[in-house]
């Protein structure tokens, strides 16, 4: 559906995007994830048309993006990390106007609009003012807006990394139930508990070079690595930091009164780590291995 590749993209002499290449399947949800800064929204811009690129090859649906843009937006839906409104307008007013400018069949719009509010889950506030908005709410009218020219293609900057708990929540079951309708969701995000939940795939970008693209079972099992959580009765010293040179122990990270040591050989880490932790002379509180999270192994292939 979408085929990126040597993708360069300058400012001036800042070099934001580094030759970048990748493919999004059809029907697929790819997640685009990177660290503030990374090159995802500029990524973004390039794709939906809205700044150029210096070089490189663009092909969406088998079409050079190039030669055929105007026809291809047609067929790209566009949620921007900061949607802006007219506030004094209301859920129904702003969609209208929309149509207005896309061009839709006005006969045709009603029904549809109608069932863009409901499927955002705004029918009770779709008559009050933009202006009185949650933030969760302005996302998920800018997704019904996103949603105006029934896009084959769906991009998605950062859709829900301002929100609260709840309004994060709702946003990832939106996003979940359009699986269902096989479209092409490009989401970039830096939020990887999102990403876990409802990508097919994962392209890592870092300092604007693709740094890995991998299905999201595939990247389990190719770096899928135990990891020792270790909860102490007190925030244990400095002392912790020793465990960094047994050649068994990839790395560290703590929080707290929390330790979690990542395991190069499992084996071995079961019989030794005991003995090596009660060296700190620090009480236990609790014990357990588990399985890399997505965090885990972006962390991992960031510092490689």
């Amino acid at each position: 559906m979408i085929k990126v590749a040597n993708l360069v993209k300058n400012y001036r002499n800042v070099e934001a995007l580094k030759a970048i290449s990748f493919e999004v399947d059809k029907g697929s949800v790819f997640g685009f994830i990177g660290r503030n800064g990374a090159g995802k929204t500029t990524t973004m811009n390039i794709l939906t048309g809205l700044i150029r690129f210096n070089s490189g090859k663009i092909f969406i649906k088998g079409k050079d993006f190039l030669k055929h843009k105007r026809e291809l937006v047609k067929s790209v839906g566009y949620l921007p990390e900061t949607p802006a409104f007219y506030n004094y307008m209301n859920a129904y007013q702003y969609l209208n106007f929309m149509r207005d400018i896309i061009g839709f069949d006005a006969e045709k719009s009603g029904k549809y609009i109608k069932r863009l509010i409901e499927m955002v889950k705004l029918t009770k506030q779709a008559k009050r003012r933009i202006g009185g908005y949650s933030r969760g709410m302005k996302q998920r009218l800018a997704l019904a807006v996103a949603f105006m020219n029934n896009p084959e293609i769906l991009f998605l900057d950062e859709p829900a990394s301002a929100l609260d708990p709840e309004g994060r929540l709702e946003m990832l079951e939106l996003i979940e139930s359009l699986k269902n309708d096989r479209i092409t969701i490009f989401i970039s995000t830096h939020i990887l508990n999102d990403a876990e939940r409802v990508c097919d795939k994962i392209c890592i970008i870092d300092e604007g070079k693709i740094i890995l693209t991998e299905d999201l079972s595939q990247l389990y099992k190719t770096y899928i690595q135990p990891i020792f959580d270790i909860e102490f009765e007190e925030e244990p010293g400095k002392e912790v930091n020793r465990l960094k040179k047994l050649s068994w122990i990839e790395g560290i990270k703590r929080k707290g009164r929390r330790v979690s040591l990542y395991i190069k050989d499992i084996d071995y880490a079961k019989k030794e780590v005991l003995k090596e932790i009660s060296k700190l002379k620090v009480n236990i509180s609790s014990y357990q291995i588990r399985k890399s999270t997505l965090e885990d192994i972006f962390i991992r292939i960031i510092k490689k």
